[in-house]
């Protein structure tokens, strides 16, 4: 017996009672998935998983052999079946899905939906001989996503800039149109999933795990003379060029994510997305702490000991005047506010201006006399003297 039939309720799934004739379950059938049929409700999910509803209780309740079987494994459970969705074994069914079901050209039972629809719902297959049409019900697949790099100077990153990238990608192979078959042939529903591409296998219990066919690896269809460009596949590596934009504030490494530009999907399923590596090259003046410019300027001995206005230049833009207060140690940081890295809000950091105290290599006599005179003026004034002291308290 069938483990996976203890919770189903066919009859209630159809419309029809226990003891309707075949005549009745296959008018209800034929009734119900011209209405559910996927290619009548395009991208409706729920008109889906009632179509493999039926087409699944159509299945078992077609065949006498298989309807005997499930009116004994429905007795004993109980009518309705153990935990089954439709207690009470009343008319309709509820919008949830059964796991597994059939799909057009290959529903659960071998039978041909096609020929039961009158082929109101087939689509063309190709050239094959004598015009044979087929089709699957496997679920759309979104396509992969796909990684490149990009560099991109300094000034780019901090105002974003538009870059054209080439990417490498599987698209549907050109020679079969994403088929997989060689021309003039046509693939067909594969026999293990019955063209869903997905199959349930019991682990034990009430539980069951769902997961890609292996036969047809999540295809939904086998294909016997393969393409010999893409060797069935259905997809083969096609190169492209397109034009990103790369955003403002950008920093050296970061991954940018770029929704629906990967890979194609198969089946009118989504495309994948791409992911660009931003690589910064380094700038001879500027650096760069998260949202803030850094930028170091030398001064002179008397500019940071009497205090001066200095010229300091920004990225991209005029420079600006900083005030140095006298008495300014080497090493301090002043802040310009507005004047750094582009915020994802439209918003600016700031630059931080560090000076440098510069102390010339070479002494002409008129500086020599200058910086003797200023040592003489210091006195014995030690700036290490707290060094000493600390250091005999030890």
């Amino acid at each position: 017996m069938n483990s996976q039939w203890a919770d189903k309720d066919f009859y209630a799934a159809l419309g029809v009672g226990k003891d309707a004739s075949t005549d009745d379950i296959r008018k209800a059938y034929r009734k119900l998935a011209r209405t559910h049929h996927p290619d009548s409700k395009p991208g409706d999910k729920q008109a889906e998983e009632r179509f493999k509803q039926v087409s699944e209780a159509y299945s078992v309740l077609s065949s006498p052999e298989r309807r005997q079987e499930y009116d004994k494994q429905r007795a004993l459970f109980g009518a309705g079946g153990y935990g089954s969705p439709f207690p009470g074994g009343g008319g309709g069914f509820p919008g949830g899905g059964f796991p597994g079901g059939g799909g057009s050209g290959g529903a659960p039972g071998g039978f041909d939906i096609s020929d039961l629809l009158g082929g109101i719902f087939t689509g063309s297959g190709g050239g094959g001989a004598g015009g044979a049409r087929t089709r699957s019900t496997a679920a759309p697949r979104r396509g992969a996503d796909v990684e490149t790099e990009a560099s991109i100077s300094f000034e780019q990153a901090i105002d974003g800039v538009t870059v054209p990238l080439r990417t490498t990608s599987d698209a549907a192979c050109r020679d079969c149109r994403g088929t997989g078959a060689r021309a003039g042939t046509i693939p067909r529903v594969c026999p293990d999933c019955e063209g869903t591409g997905m199959q349930t296998s019991a682990s034990g219990g009430l539980f069951a795990m769902t997961e890609p066919c292996a036969g047809c690896r999540g295809r939904g269809m086998v294909v016997d003379d393969p393409c010999p460009g893409c060797y069935g596949s259905g997809r083969a590596r096609s190169s492209s060029t397109m034009q990103a934009r790369i955003p403002a504030g950008v920093r050296d490494g970061q991954r940018i994510r770029l929704r629906g530009k990967g890979a194609s999907g198969e089946r009118g399923g989504p495309s994948g997305d791409l992911y660009v590596t931003v690589h910064v090259e380094r700038h001879p003046m500027f650096g760069r702490q998260a949202d803030n410019l850094t930028l170091t300027v030398p001064v002179t001995f008397d500019e940071a000991a009497l205090g001066a206005t200095i010229s300091v230049p920004t990225l991209g833009g005029l420079p600006v005047s900083l005030k140095i207060p006298p008495g300014t140690p080497s090493g301090r940081t002043f802040r310009a506010r507005g004047k750094g890295a582009r915020r994802s809000d439209g918003t600016k950091g700031d630059l931080l201006v560090t000076v440098e105290v510069q102390v010339p290599a070479r002494l002409d006599d008129d500086l020599r006399a200058a910086v003797e005179a200023f040592r003489k003026a210091r006195g014995d004034d030690d700036p290490r003297a707290s060094l000493t002291t600390s250091g005999r308290g030890r």
